[in-house]
């Protein structure tokens, strides 16, 4: 039986991260996730971006973004979790 290679689920998109374009690689869950947060931020995404960029201490720009997604939907579900139940 042959093994059909699966297609990557990464898009590669080209960005601007301060005066520089560059590309990046993400799943849509993490780009979507991070257009929602620039959106409730109210922040530009390349602004975003070059934030991201800055505070990142290893690891490429990907791995970053993934990281900043993640942890700000930990934060949400953390917030929710200690609210009270409203009944």
């Amino acid at each position: 039986m042959k093994r059909q290679l699966q297609k990557s689920l990464n898009k590669k998109r080209t960005v601007r991260v301060g005066q520089h374009r560059t590309s990046v690689s993400l799943e849509d869950a993490f780009w979507n996730g991070l257009n929602e947060i620039a959106a409730l931020k109210k922040t530009p995404l390349p602004d975003l971006l070059s934030a991201i960029d800055c505070e990142r201490h290893q690891g490429g720009l990907a791995t970053a973004i993934r990281l900043f997604v993640l942890d700000h939907y930990r934060a949400l579900a953390e917030r929710r979790a200690d609210q009270p139940n409203a009944a």
